[in-house]
């Protein structure tokens, strides 16, 4: 993401997790982002988890990035986000720090893998909140969220419909932040969706 950026690598269960880190001046929490499907060109390095990194690091936490099993230098192969979800546990078990609140997000893909790995944790390791922009409720069974999970959807998400996250947030009554217009990559509307979580975040 920048120069002070960290690359390292993680014990997975499928062999080592390439990571990215951006730590803040003063740490307040630590975040782990997912990336989007890693048959379709998802990597850590999309610009949407950059800027949900971003986000992230401009409140205080310290953002971790990394590839899913097959992607990059993350060694494994793709398992239809069943191993993907182990990833995601392996790294906030890597980048856990004792006494500080944990967040985790993810985008399209990254997103459904969130969420599963959220109910996966002991109840009193579970993340204080989640962020999920464009989850991918049309392909994924998405389990309920905690209430106070961030959703940012954009109206004209041409991969994963609206209403599709709609039929999944309605009957939590969980509130979705819709952005006009936008589709499934915020093209040209990153600096709002980077807006949208920081002022979300108290």
């Amino acid at each position: 993401m920048n120069a002070a950026t960290e690359r390292l690598e993680v014990a997975g269960p499928a062999g080592l997790i390439e990571c990215a880190v951006d730590t803040p001046e003063t740490v307040r929490g630590v975040v782990v982002l997912c990336h989007p499907h890693p048959q379709h060109g998802g990597t850590m390095d999309n610009k949407v988890v950059q800027t949900l990194a971003r986000a992230f690091v401009q409140l205080g936490y310290r953002s971790w990035r990394f590839n899913f099993r097959g992607v990059g230098g993350s060694a494994g192969a793709w398992d239809d986000g069943r191993g993907e979800v182990d990833d995601v546990l392996a790294v906030i078990q890597a980048g856990r720090d004792a006494g500080l609140p944990l967040a985790l997000g993810g985008f399209s893909f990254g997103a459904a893998m969130a969420t599963r790995a959220a109910v996966r944790l002991p109840e009193a390791e579970r993340p204080e909140r989640l962020v999920l922009v464009g989850p991918a409720a049309l392909n994924y069974e998405l389990p309920a969220v905690p209430a106070g999970t961030l959703v940012i959807h954009g109206e004209a998400d041409e991969v994963v419909p609206l209403s599709a996250v709609l039929d999944w947030a309605r009957p939590q009554v969980l509130p979705v932040t819709v952005v006009p217009g936008v589709g499934h990559f915020f093209h040209g509307q990153l600096p709002l969706l980077k807006q949208l979580v920081v002022g979300a975040w108290h």
